[in-house]
Parts: structure tokens; sequence; C-alpha cells
């Protein structure tokens, strides 16, 4: 699996962690920006990460702001994206379970370092339930991208 990473100065410090989190995990990652506390636009770092995860060159994407709702709004503008902002375990299970999330968001400001670390474990571990509902719940997310991203 090849994840793309990227935040913005809000995020910057928990980005730096989940990197070093996913190296000790040994998880292929690229990290797309920032590159440090600056103040800078969230749209310009998580619109990179979440385009390569649109076009299909990386599995997954983890975008870090402030409180992860920039970000969120960012990666969902992107065909074939299901990005969640996940605060705690219960959602970040549930975003993979029965919405197959392929980018997680956190809050840099809101989120311990120890949580974030359990959250993106979670999320890397937890599997799709291809229960028939799911699978229809998707297509209909696909029918509804069709639709709109002309």
């Amino acid at each position: 699996m090849k994840v793309a990473l990227a935040a913005d100065h809000g995020g910057f410090r928990l980005k730096e962690t989940i990197k070093d989190f996913l190296g000790e995990r040994g998880v292929a990652f690229h990290d797309f920006g920032c590159y440090s506390e600056k103040s800078c636009d969230y749209i310009d770092w998580g619109e990179k990460a979440a385009e390569k995860v649109a076009k299909g060159e990386f599995e997954r994407g983890i975008l870090i702001c402030g409180t992860g709702l920039g970000m969120n709004i960012v990666a969902n503008k992107f065909p074939g994206v299901r990005a969640a902002a996940c605060y705690d375990l219960y959602a970040t299970r549930q975003s993979r379970e029965h919405n197959d999330c392929n980018i997680l968001v956190l809050a840099g400001r809101m989120t311990g370092e120890d949580l974030a670390r359990e959250i993106v474990n979670e999320w890397l571990t937890a599997k799709f339930k291809k229960d028939e509902r799911y699978k229809r719940r998707l297509e209909k997310l696909k029918k509804l991208e069709q639709k709109n991203f002309k």
C-alpha cells in the first residue's frame, strides 16, 4: 500500500508524527507537503495528495489540517475519493468498513499524537465489509459522482 500524505501549517507537526509512525510500520508513503509551520493554504497541499489518490497512483491518503474540515472538503472534490474526517476510533473503523474510505483526514490542533497513531492504525487495518448493502451504497456514490463530476 502507498499512502499520499499532506498537511497545512496547522497539521504539520502531526504529519511529522504520522510519517514516523508509517515508517515504523513499513508503510510506503510520499509527503506532498507542507514542509514547515509557516502559514499556508490547506487547499494547495490537500489537492496534490487527493489528486494522486483519485488517479489511482496511491491507494490511500492521509490529510491533516487544524480541524480536519478544510482538508476533508478539498479531498471530496475529486471523483473516486471518499474522505472522512475522523476524531475517534469508532468513526475511523466505520469509514473503512462501511464506506471504503480512501482518504483519512485528521485534525492537527484537536487530535493528540497517541490518539492519532491509534486512528491511523485502525484505518490502515480495518477492511471494507463487502456486504451487499455497502457495495450497493458505493455504487450509488459512483453514480452520483458520474452525474455531478462532468
